[in-house]
């Protein structure tokens, strides 16, 4: 029997992290963790699913009590990771991906829980250049020119916290992006050290 996997993987707005992530959990091969946010969903988001939508005074409660195994405050809203969603599911062996931004992994890779230590893997996913990340931003469509700005400094800002992972993925197509997203982790999967030792 192994560990699971703590797929960790960070990435600016508009790099492709969250598409890779969801997809790689619709198709079986780990559990999405999903995390806390204060801020309000977006058309077509519901609780649960996406994230737990919480508000500040619920979210700050949680702080206290000690839940988050990681959390910090993003674009104004708070952002954070329940050790219940990912705890657990390691000790069972299962393979949980983390969609989280750089304050979070930095968090999570200065956990002294001994499982988490042993279980993460961390990638950083980055877009080719800044004018393709301003071209996905904009693309999306679901926020305003002022919410885009934010969103490309913040994006530029992350990007500089690329050498503090283990991996790097610079984006290509969606497919190629995948299979290489997919590789990582199934090679990981190999690793000796993710035996459980009786």
């Amino acid at each position: 029997m192994r560990i699971g996997v703590l797929y960790l993987v960070s990435g600016p707005s508009g790099s492709g992290k969250s598409t890779l992530c969801r997809r790689l959990a619709a198709e079986g091969e780990a559990e999405f963790s999903v995390s806390c946010t204060t801020r309000q969903p977006r058309q077509g988001e519901s609780h649960g699913r996406e994230y737990h939508f919480l508000d500040r005074e619920t979210f700050s409660r949680r702080i206290e009590a000690g839940e988050y195994l990681e959390h910090a405050e993003v674009h104004g809203n708070h952002y954070g990771t329940l050790k219940s969603e990912v705890i657990g599911r390691l000790k069972s062996g299962v393979d949980v991906v983390m969609d989280i931004d750089v304050q979070g992994a930095a968090q999570v890779r200065a956990s002294e829980d001994p499982l988490i230590r042993r279980a993460l893997v961390d990638l950083f996913v980055m877009p080719p250049d800044e004018e393709e990340l301003a071209a996905r931003l904009k693309g999306r469509a679901t926020d305003s020119e002022e919410v885009i700005a934010l969103r490309l400094r913040n994006a530029i800002e992350e990007m500089a916290h690329w050498q503090e992972y283990q991996y790097r993925l610079v984006s290509a197509t969606h497919e190629e992006d995948y299979t290489r997203f997919k590789a990582l982790l199934l090679g990981e999967r190999l690793r000796v050290t993710r035996t459980l030792v009786p």
